[in-house]
């Protein structure tokens, strides 16, 4: 693992440093700094546009495509200095992180010059549409179909998980185009538009009042012909490339939302007496430690990202395992903190409060307005879940790091 950077990623990281000074609201990140909500809607638009023409958006992607060429070590820094100054860097995480770098790797021209400047614009929203019902861990049991009709694909099934389905314009999703091939074999990866007939998206309200997660149902949709990425019928590979993407761009700067987290639990503690239990005491220890442990896995992940090691798919099975199960077991700490006053909900509908890093919006209901950090415990409850759950993770991390057989299949 190596702990220090190049020389010359620290005039980059100065360069970005000057613009968000220029660049970011007057007394952003300062004590006391608030926003109207008009203000807030307005620096969300005012924003993506000045991240645009700065280049920050999907900065690594090649010149020619609208990114500056930045080189892995030089993305890094340009995410560790954007979470210092809690400066958001996406415009649609599903656009930039996901679909628009699996287009970069596996599209062809045509579909590059489509969807790419649209991504960076922010003119086009996106969803993500693997998960269905009968299609989680084993994703490859899916049985969304797609049958060509001319020059279009007629998609008939359901996703669910899908999140923001309700603000997409488009959904990448995996369906099935031969069911006489072996599953993996036979799955393609559609473009597929949401503003259409014959697409039903249902919210699916959580008990903290967020509705962030949504079923989408398919009923004879359609999308072009030209809109598979990667060839027809080779999806599976190619989804396997955009959870590649999911899992590995937030190397060393992926437990600061849990330090952040983890500092204002500590706060509490202190204000209401329960530091001075030692159970509690030693629960915040343990949950220091298991953060700064994640800190030490990401740089260890970028080190071996950087060498080309082959084990940074099994690194990423292991840290997504390890962050999930802390979630969990932190708010289930936090909880315990607050104590019979963490029963009562304490979120306001007009408070303007944001969601801690990593938490997506929610729509706070009135007749349950739960705290963020209520709102987090129930979140933290998805986490072992979404991306993989933690028994496949440990898969992955028996059969790749630890050389163990695979896992006997039920006859």
């Amino acid at each position: 693992m190596d702990l220090t950077y190049p020389q010359e990623t620290e005039t980059f990281r100065q360069e970005i440093k000057t613009w968000l000074d220029e660049n970011l609201p007057k007394g952003w990140g300062q004590e006391g700094f608030e926003m109207s909500d008009e203000q807030r809607a307005n620096f969300s638009k005012e924003w993506v546009e000045k991240l645009n023409n700065g280049g920050w958006i999907c900065a690594a992607w090649p010149k020619e495509y609208g990114g500056k060429g930045l080189s892995l070590i030089e993305l890094v820094v340009l995410n560790e200095e954007f979470a210092n100054a809690n400066a958001p860097i996406k415009a649609d995480f599903f656009g930039d992180t996901l679909v628009g770098p699996t287009i970069l790797q596996w599209g062809t021209e045509e579909q590059k010059k489509e969807f790419l400047p649209k991504i960076l614009s922010g003119e086009i929203a996106w969803c993500q549409g693997f998960s269905e019902p009968d299609a989680g861990s084993d994703l490859a049991s899916l049985k969304t179909k797609a049958v060509l009709d001319g020059d279009e694909w007629v998609v008939n099934g359901q996703k669910i998980w899908t999140t923001q389905a309700q603000h997409a314009d488009y959904i990448f999703l995996l369906a099935r185009t031969d069911p006489d091939v072996p599953k993996h074999k036979g799955i393609s990866y559609l473009l597929v538009p949401m503003k259409q007939p014959g697409v039903e998206i249902r919210p699916i309200i959580q008990v903290d009042g967020s509705a962030e997660f949504n079923e989408v149902f398919f009923t004879d949709a359609r999308c072009p012909k030209d809109n598979v990425v990667g060839g027809v019928n080779n999806g599976w590979v190619v989804a396997m490339t955009t959870l590649g993407f999911e899992r590995g761009t937030s190397a060393t700067t992926g437990h600061r939302r849990f330090e952040k987290e983890l500092n204002n639990i500590i706060q509490i503690a202190k204000s209401n007496g329960k530091i001075s239990d030692p159970n509690i005491r030693q629960g915040l220890a343990t949950a220091y430690s298991k953060v700064k442990i994640m800190q030490i896995n990401g740089l260890r992940s970028l080190t071996s990202a950087l060498n080309n090691d082959n084990s940074s798919a099994a690194l990423s099975a292991t840290n997504k395992m390890y962050w999930s199960e802390y979630h969990k077991d932190v708010m289930e700490l936090a909880i315990d903190i607050l104590g019979m006053e963490g029963q009562i909900l304490t979120g306001s509908l007009n408070s303007g409060e944001s969601p801690l890093p990593g938490l997506p919006d929610r729509t706070i209901l009135k007749n349950y307005p739960a705290s963020t950090l209520q709102a987090s415990f129930f979140f933290s409850r998805s986490e072992t879940i979404w991306g993989g759950t933690a028994q496949i993770q440990r898969n992955i991390v028996a059969e790749r790091i630890l050389g163990l057989p695979k896992e006997p299949k039920a006859s």
